[in-house]
């Protein structure tokens, strides 16, 4: 077992213009995530965000504050979303054990020292997303399955962005610092997520694409909404998305993602809207 960390360095959207591919994959998309055995762990600068992925196999992956952090124990000073994307799992967090099936996702609060990630069977191991912020207060571990979450059907067939979202760390559902998360389904037929797009200035937002199926891929696409790039992601990876720039997403096939946000505004709906003709 190992924990693996990296540090990626905010950028400003002038100088993004002159990236080529390689810099701009080299810089915001999150590669290898859920690789047996291991915690991986960026550690972004925009608003501290950190995106991780756990697939714990044999024996329980414990969770150690990373040299960035300077805490004694990683929520120290943090909170953390954890959705569970692989086989029946469990996270012990403070001695007690809560069971995470798929789909299903677990709020930890600051102030939780003891945290470990573990699956219910080896050969169907659990995949771990977890993504966590900087928090000021206090606030109660909160186990949350699709049936709980705050629902949103949106899109059409015809534009080929039938999907729903199921808001499932967010504050209409428990109490969170600045973290929110949730996981949008795509119906099927329909490839287009979060479109018509969007920018918040407010807050930064990653995105985890999964249920890709083999051989298929998502394009997912990032910038200022006049001055767009793309990114060609495969199943189980994450994009960072810097607080200027727009996230979408078309896919080759049908596929799942995950939302996760950080900043100053935990109103949902708070968002710049822009259509699709405005787009660059």
């Amino acid at each position: 077992m190992a924990v693996n960390y990296e540090e990626r360095f905010a950028v400003h959207h002038e100088d993004f213009k002159n990236y080529d591919t390689e810099k701009i994959r080299r810089h915001f998309l999150i590669q290898n995530l859920m690789e047996p055995g291991n915690l991986n762990i960026t550690y972004s600068h925009y608003d501290r965000y950190i995106v991780a992925g756990a697939v714990p196999l044999g024996e329980p992956i414990k969770l150690v504050a990373i040299d960035p952090l300077k805490s004694s124990y990683f929520l120290e000073r943090r909170e953390m979303g954890v959705i569970n994307v692989g086989g029946d799992g469990y996270i012990l967090a403070d001695g007690t054990k809560y069971e995470l099936k798929y789909k299903e996702a677990l709020y930890l609060g600051r102030g939780t020292k003891d945290v470990q990630f573990g699956s219910n069977n080896a050969s169907k191991p659990a995949h771990f997303y977890i993504n966590s912020a900087p928090a000021h207060k206090e606030n109660p571990i909160k186990h949350v399955t699709l049936d709980k979450a705050d629902v949103a059907e949106l899109g059409s067939l015809e534009t080929s962005n039938a999907r729903r979202i199921n808001k499932l760390l967010v504050n209409t559902v428990i109490s969170t610092c600045q973290l929110q998360m949730g996981l949008t389904e795509l119906k099927p037929g329909s490839v287009w997520n979060t479109m018509p797009a969007h920018t918040h200035s407010r807050r930064m937002e990653a995105y985890f694409y999964f249920n890709v199926p083999e051989n298929q891929a998502v394009c997912h696409y990032m910038g200022q909404p006049q001055e767009t790039r793309h990114i060609w992601m495969q199943n189980e990876q994450a994009v960072l998305s810097p607080p200027w720039s727009l996230h979408a997403a078309s896919g080759t096939a049908n596929y799942n993602f995950i939302w996760g946000m950080a900043g100053e505004n935990l109103d949902y709906s708070d968002m710049d809207g822009i259509q699709p003709n405005e787009l660059r």
